[in-house]
Formats: structure tokens, sequence, C-alpha cells
């Protein structure tokens, strides 16, 4: 089933470009949550945060149906080519269990992040220092200021 039509809030800085879905809020931590019903979020991983993590080829959690969950605990991991990756929880409540269709289609993950590629579903209260579009936007251009910046200091040092 596919997800209705919604807005979204272009971004470009560099060389990343994205469409912000505006009915969702976001984290520091580059997760997004969407209301389901009362109580329930789906959540799952940004453009940005699955441009860096680069391939994902499995995803798994360490939690159980209906198990309670605190913010900032590591309910599960993401592996890649490269690295394994802790995922966090951004919802303080209990897990509701997680996507299915990764288990058919990991790939979900890169290609349709804010749609058919969720995480995990929990109910209870989000991350209270969550963002909407307009501000997770100006953490991107903080979190991309600060790796261009590296980059060029490492560039520096070579010459």
């Amino acid at each position: 089933m596919a997800d209705a039509p919604r807005q979204a809030r272009y971004y470009k800085r560099s060389r990343f470009v994205t469409h912000l879905p505006t009915d969702r809020v976001y984290t520091s931590s580059h997760y997004w949550l969407l209301a389901d019903s009362a109580g329930t979020w789906r959540v799952g991983l940004t453009r940005f945060a699955t441009r860096m993590l680069g391939d994902i080829v499995e995803v798994g959690f360490n939690v159980a149906v209906d198990e309670a969950i605190t913010l900032g605990q590591g309910i599960g991991f993401l592996e890649g080519f490269k690295a394994v990756s802790e995922i966090y929880s951004v919802v303080d409540g209990a897990f509701a269990g997680m996507n299915p269709a990764l288990d058919r289609d990991i790939t979900l993950l890169e290609n349709d992040p804010y749609g058919e590629g969720w995480l995990f579903c929990a109910t209870g209260t989000p991350d209270p220092q969550h963002n909407g579009a307009e501000g997770y936007a100006a953490i991107l251009d903080t979190t991309i200021d600060a790796m261009l910046a590296s980059r060029h200091e490492l560039a520096g040092e070579d010459e």
C-alpha cells in the first residue's frame, strides 16, 4: 500500500540533496518519526543517515515486541559492508515491532527511507528534542558544514 502524497521541504547543501517530508519530526541523530496513531510512532532513518551508512546488508533488533524501551537505548543494529552501527530508541515507551518488509528487501532503507523503508514502530513519547523539517534542515547545515571544514583541515595538513 503506497503512502499518500506528502508535502516536503527541498534541501540542498554541497553535494547532498533531499526532500524532507513535513508530516513527521526529526532528531539530531538523523531519525524521523511519523505518528501512526495515538501514541504509536513509525521510526526510520533520514536519507542523510542512509547515505552516511553506505550499503546496508542487514538489520536486526535485540528487543521483543511490547518490551519497554527508553530514549537513547541501543535496541538493534544495522550492518553495512564496512561497519556495524547501533540503532537507538528515539521513543520512550515500548517496542512495537520492526518493519517486516526489510526481511524481504533491505534496500528499502536506502531506496525509500521516508516510505516503505522505515525501521520500527514504538508506542510512547518521542524524543522531546525533535524538530520539524525546518529545524532538521538547520541540523543538516551544521553537520555538513562541520564535515566540509574537517575535509578542508585534512587537505591543509597534506600541503
